[in-house]
């Protein structure tokens, strides 16, 4: 997806670069009449939005939950490459750094909402970040000259800031009719509702992060978000609309029609899960084999690029040019609840667990094929009906179903609980599925000292790497 980069005003803005220069003239001749005396607010956060469907369509993310097997050049899925560039990102939270320290457009919506917008999504970033990486710049970042190399905040401070972050946003937020909303919003078309129920479900869903590292202070941010409102339908979903236009096409659309790259097929794990269910997605999610007319996975990570003939590719459906692309959706929500009643981090022990899951679950197949046709059949699966001696492990399971596509996020919650069992690519990375990703190949020149650090002082030790684990990825 091409990105519009709003170079004039941010740059000054950031940058703050003064241009030296006779003081006799007129100052109305050193004004340009087409360029904004203010920075409009919602331009600047729409723009850091065009970078949203890389959180969830990247050529890495998919493949360390093993949702896609590739046909051919097998490198991303056998971990070849260790070590990712932060840099994009970076830059587009430098568009929200913006806006949150300029004076905005009132024209365009309430203030208070234009910066709440940029804080929830300022947290979704850097949660995304986080969690690949582990301990990021945060505190000291984003400050341009003022400080080109920032110190490396512990993950367990970057949360905190993050839970901060979205405190601020669910205070100052206010929701009115339509007064309250905001122009240029690519994601809910300015309803401001959607984008407080959205930071809260987020806030729940990083305070599930800490289950195992530090349930205490999650179970509080936890309730404290539920508190406050989170999604309640899938049409609060937060989901990228791409466009039938090549401009904003979808990743998948540009690989496989634009590129010619028949490269991803679903995998064996997948569709060996799937299939003995008669899950009603897998027909969303995998197109049926020309050989066989059947869904077949590929095994995962091979070594070679000559796989067997008889795959199942990626489902047309989703590789539409305007297929759009799930972020956080109301079944990840849902999930969450029904983990959180198992885990006594809200009422209701397990038919409180079991209801969250039952309906995780039919909304979740909802989202996904458009009706809720078939979801009574497949609850009722022996194997899926809702056990309180393996609930940990079917909503885990569940949830990983669900976030198909979404490769990081459905990588994290693997690290997190361990659920499916999935194994490696086999002889690749000494034979461990990735518990991060590396930082920056030129950060030990650039940031070297920050660096260092940071690398010394991984919380469960190894180098910088794929097999190194995340503050909350506690072994």
């Amino acid at each position: 997806m091409k990105k519009i980069i709003i170079k004039g005003l941010s740059l000054i803005l950031i940058l703050g670069l003064v241009v030296p220069g006779c003081t006799k003239f007129d100052e109305n001749l050193n004004k340009d009449p087409n360029s904004a005396s203010q920075a409009s607010g919602t331009r600047l956060i729409a723009n850091t939005m065009l970078y949203l469907p890389g959180i969830s369509s990247n050529a890495y993310g998919v493949h360390y939950p093993q949702y896609l097997s590739l046909t051919t050049f097998p490198n991303n899925a056998r971990y070849i490459e260790t070590n990712f560039s932060f840099s994009s990102w970076y830059l587009a939270l430098t568009n929200l750094e913006v806006a949150l320290n300029s004076t905005l457009e009132p024209t365009e919506g309430l203030i208070d909402n234009q910066k709440a917008v940029a804080k929830i999504l300022k947290a979704y970033i850097f949660w995304h970040m986080t969690d690949r990486w582990g301990d990021i710049p945060f505190s000291e970042a984003l400050q341009a000259g003022a400080n080109y190399v920032p110190k490396y905040d512990k993950q367990k401070d970057v949360y905190n800031g993050l839970f901060k972050l979205l405190d601020e946003a669910s205070a100052h937020i206010t929701v009115t009719t339509a007064a309250g909303n905001i122009k240029n919003d690519i994601m809910y078309a300015g309803n401001i509702d959607r984008w407080r129920k959205l930071g809260n479900t987020i806030h729940m869903l990083m305070a599930l992060r800490l289950s195992k590292v530090d349930p205490v202070t999650g179970k509080a941010e936890f309730n404290k978000a539920l508190a406050r409102g989170i999604m309640t339908a899938n049409t609060d979903n937060f989901a990228f609309p791409h466009l039938a236009q090549a401009a904003h096409q979808n990743f998948w659309y540009n690989s496989f029609t634009s590129l010619g790259r028949q490269w991803y097929a679903v995998s064996k794990p997948l569709v060996d899960y799937m299939k003995p269910l008669a899950d009603p997605r897998l027909p969303i999610f995998a197109d049926k084999t020309s050989a066989t007319n059947d869904y077949v996975g590929l095994a995962y990570g091979l070594s070679t690029d000559s796989p067997p003939a008889n795959f199942s590719l990626l489902g047309a459906n989703l590789r539409k040019q305007d297929s759009p692309v799930y972020l956080v959706t109301y079944s990840q929500a849902l999930f969450a609840l029904a983990e959180a009643a198992k885990l006594t981090w809200i009422t209701g022990g397990d038919a409180t667990a079991a209801t969250h899951y039952n309906n995780a679950i039919t909304e979740s197949i909802r989202q996904w094929t458009g009706t809720t046709t078939g979801a009574t059949t497949y609850l009722a699966n022996p194997s899926v009906v809702y056990s309180p001696t393996n609930a940990i492990k079917q909503i885990a399971t569940e949830r990983w179903v669900h976030l198909f596509l979404h490769g990081y996020e459905g990588w994290a919650e693997w690290r997190r609980t361990g659920f499916p069992v999935l194994t490696a690519a086999p002889g690749a990375n000494g034979d461990l599925i990735p518990r991060r990703e590396g930082y920056p190949v030129n950060e030990p020149q650039i940031n070297r000292i920050s660096y260092n650090a940071a690398v010394a002082a991984f919380p469960y030790g190894g180098t910088d790497g794929l097999n190194a684990r995340v503050w909350w990825d506690k072994p």
